[in-house]
């Protein structure tokens, strides 16, 4: 646990046993870690330069530990500093990197990352390196990289990072799908299901996308997307297929199952309809015995229901899916 300040595991342990004992001798330190002297004694002059243990004035060979309060707290604050400085030193080089491609070069939009090793180590990076959301289809014939990564998942979930993901059914059928699947509910994943995908994809932040460039037999290869109408396309694909996709549900026995999208109830499509004829929030409300916010809000969700951001793609949507009549 102290490893964020440069502790490794043998430096840890013999300054716990240190505070533990307040203090003691390298041979009665190194038979409580049951270690060799040397190791021990080693370990006991890396905390001595950390000022977390000191060796007695009173009694030579004895080691002390320093209070943890201050130790500790001294070197957490310097590491503070040092991490201030590299986000600075970050957002120096950011700035710099803006104002030498203001206009950037279309081989700066895309970067080709090839090898089996190389595009594991790039989707990783980029999974982990999100901060918002990431969205993901996922094969099942995975190329490279398996459609779910649990560690990179997990940590994702710890800092909030929302999962949204889309896989074909022949990965209900693959002998650790189901098991993968069940984890990610546990993780408050949304997962969906659709009989097949366009592409393997994952897009984070909606900043950078992963796309799969070769096939099955050939060199694996993936194209990164950086923000450009490329990216803009790939993350329009993701939502049009999340809209189909019918959504996983963890039942008893930790079954997972598909149930269907939930659509429009019969006060919605009154309150579409109505709208469609041309009539305003305030009259349809007024037509409906309902509250002018009731409707508004109503739009809102068949707004998010649809994936859309203007109420004309709502009702062209609405149109489509058969929730108003053409007549």
């Amino acid at each position: 646990m102290l490893a964020a300040i440069g502790l490794d595991e043998l430096q840890e342990s013999a300054y716990r046993a240190l505070v533990a004992l307040g203090a003691a001798e390298v041979t009665d330190l190194a038979h409580r870690l049951a270690l060799p002297e040397t190791d021990t004694e080693r370990a006991l002059r890396r905390l001595e330069a950390q000022g977390l243990a000191a060796q007695s004035s009173a009694r030579t060979g004895r080691w002390v530990a320093a209070p943890p309060a201050v130790a500790l707290g001294a070197l957490l604050t310097q590491q503070r500093h040092e991490l201030e400085r590299a986000e600075l030193a970050a957002a120096t080089l950011v700035e710099e990197y803006r104002s030498d491609a203001a206009e950037p070069a279309v081989h700066d939009l895309v970067e080709v990352v090839t090898g089996a090793s190389a595009v594991a180590h790039r989707f990783l990076q980029l999974r982990l390196g999100a901060a918002d959301e990431v969205c993901a289809l996922v094969t099942g014939k995975p190329i490279a990289v398996t459609g779910t990564d649990t560690e990179a998942e997990e940590r994702a979930a710890v800092r909030g990072v929302a999962y949204r993901v889309v896989v074909e059914r022949e990965v209900l059928s693959l002998p650790s799908g189901i098991v993968e699947l069940s984890a990610a509910l546990g993780r408050d994943e949304r997962v969906r299901v659709v009989d097949r995908v366009p592409t393997k994809l994952v897009i984070a932040d909606r900043t950078l996308a992963m796309v799969p460039l070769t096939g099955r037999g050939a060199e694996p290869a993936a194209l990164v997307v950086h923000a450009s109408g490329l990216l803009e396309s790939l993350t329009g694909l993701f939502e049009a297929v999340w809209r189909e996709a019918l959504p996983l549900r963890l039942g008893a026995g930790a079954l997972v199952t598909e149930a269907e999208v939930p659509g429009p109830d019969a006060t919605d499509l009154e309150i579409l309809s109505l709208l469609l004829a041309g009539m305003t929030d305030a009259s349809v409300a007024k037509q409906l015995d309902l509250g002018l916010r009731t409707v508004q809000r109503r739009v809102k969700g068949l707004m998010e229901l649809t994936g859309v951001t203007t109420r004309l793609q709502l009702g062209w949507h609405a149109y489509e899916r058969g929730w108003v009549a053409r007549g």
